[in-house]
């Protein structure tokens, strides 16, 4: 250990270049989970995606942060790791850790979008110019080198032997926590009469077994699914399965049309169509639900859903991205790929077993333990030391 560290806290410089809820949620949670370390933020606000995946380095060009010691460099997937450093040449030999929440090679694009290599470029040069790169999950890290090899075997010359590999060989999983007050008991769930309230929505419940409650909580983007949504939402109406829905999630200025279908179609059956007016709002209704539902053509983690599932909800959710290392088999209905309604289909069998009147066996809530944050929080220590010693 060199002697100035042994006498200090060791400064870490944390860089969020795009800083989105699940990026800035993830920093604030290390930042106070692991107070031996000296810590300092540069975040920028998480809008003009492609300015800022490819400027923040020169955003950042006259920053005084940069020009002072720092002991450790931990940035986000957005950050342009290779500029920064060589904009700043007092950073060369600063240790840098890479913490990739997504990849640009794994994000399916819009019909909006202007195609560009840039940000797959950028996440590129980044994981070779940082000592070592963590993922949130072991999809993240594979389709990321699978992108990498597929974008060097397109490139027509230049390409150094070994990059791969170089980048291989120093990639390592480190999930974001749950915070461990979202577990609930059964007992705690039992008495969640706030969440009881919420999917009452003010009408007092019908006589008989009371309906299956669903959650579905992402942002209201294409990446995730609504379309799908809205096809099992009409396959679950078409059986007459008696059932509530919770949409939450945030939306922006342009809502796919079929989340306007879905409010449409399904105010008979959704108790909540939009964001949680609270964060303890939001787990009260995880914490009284039933089944959380995911329809993610795109999901690097999955972290609402296994916040749900520590809140004691059954997961749900297609065989693809994150969710076969997440779940077992029997919890993932089939990718049908553009077939939706046949997709829709296994869903919906999938959750007609969950209802209390429905035929076939329920499935229990699977745990998730190793995701909380007691249990992370000392991997992330050893691992920031690991990278200053």
């Amino acid at each position: 250990m060199p002697k100035t560290l042994a006498l200090r806290q060791p400064r870490i410089l944390l860089l969020s270049a795009y800083d989105a809820g699940s990026h800035r949620c993830w920093r604030k949670q290390l930042v106070l989970s692991q107070p031996e370390f000296e810590w300092h933020v540069l975040a920028l606000s998480p809008r003009f995606f492609r300015w800022r995946i490819r400027g923040n380095a020169l955003t950042w060009l006259s920053e005084p942060l940069l020009k002072e010691h720092w002991d450790l460099l931990l940035v986000t997937s957005m950050v342009d790791l290779a500029s920064v450093r060589g904009f700043h040449p007092n950073l060369a030999h600063t240790p840098a850790l890479l913490y990739m929440h997504e990849n640009q090679f794994a994000y399916p694009a819009s019909d909006g979008q202007h195609n560009s290599i840039d940000p797959q470029m950028v996440n590129l040069y980044s994981a070779i110019a940082a000592d070592t790169v963590l993922f949130n999950s072991d999809w993240n890290r594979r389709s990321f080198l699978e992108g990498v090899e597929q974008l060097f075997r397109r490139l027509p010359d230049g390409i150094p032997e070994g990059t791969l590999e170089l980048i291989s060989a120093k990639s390592r999983v480190l999930p974001v926590p749950i915070d461990d007050p979202v577990f609930l008991s059964e007992a705690e769930r039992q008495s969640l009469e706030a969440g009881e309230r919420l999917w009452r929505n003010g009408l007092e419940p019908e006589p008989g077994a009371l309906p299956l409650r669903i959650v579905w909580a992402a942002r209201w983007e294409y990446d995730k699914g609504p379309d799908r949504l809205l096809a099992i939402l009409q396959e679950l109406e078409r059986r007459a399965l008696s059932f509530q829905v919770c949409v939450l999630g945030e939306s922006f200025r342009k809502v796919p049309e079929a989340m306007t279908t879905i409010q449409q179609q399904f105010a008979h059956r959704l108790v909540q169509f939009g964001y949680a007016s609270s964060r303890s709002e939001y787990y009260e209704w995880l914490g009284s639900a039933d089944v959380i539902l995911s329809t993610a053509l795109h999901e690097f983690q999955g972290l609402a859903v296994l916040e749900a599932v520590a809140a004691g909800c059954v997961p749900i959710v297609p065989a693809r991205e994150v969710y076969p290392e997440l779940f077992a088999p029997e919890y993932l209905y089939p990718d049908c790929g553009d077939d939706i309604p046949a997709e829709a289909a296994h869903a919906a069998t999938l959750i007609e077993k969950q209802a209390v009147d429905g035929h076939g066996d329920r499935l229990t809530v699977p745990g998730v333990q190793r995701f909380s944050l007691g249990a992370l929080k000392p991997k992330y220590e050893a691992l920031l030391l690991e990278a200053l010693f």
